[in-house]
């Protein structure tokens, strides 16, 4: 005979397990997307922008 009870409360803690693991995935994504950003902003405000725009060559 099948315990229904216990296969019940496998199923509920499987689908909590998952549920979890889901909602760290969306967190690691939301802070991987801000620092990404912030990375970007970074990038820009310490660029000077008179640099790079010559290559100065001798032979």
């Amino acid at each position: 005979m099948m315990d229904i009870p216990a296969l019940s409360m496998a199923m509920s803690q499987s689908r909590l397990a998952q549920n979890v693991s889901i909602q760290v995935l969306k967190i690691a994504k939301d802070q991987a997307s801000q620092d990404g950003q912030s990375l970007v902003k970074m990038l820009d405000s310490s660029a000077v922008p008179h640099l790079g725009n010559r290559l100065d060559v001798r032979i």
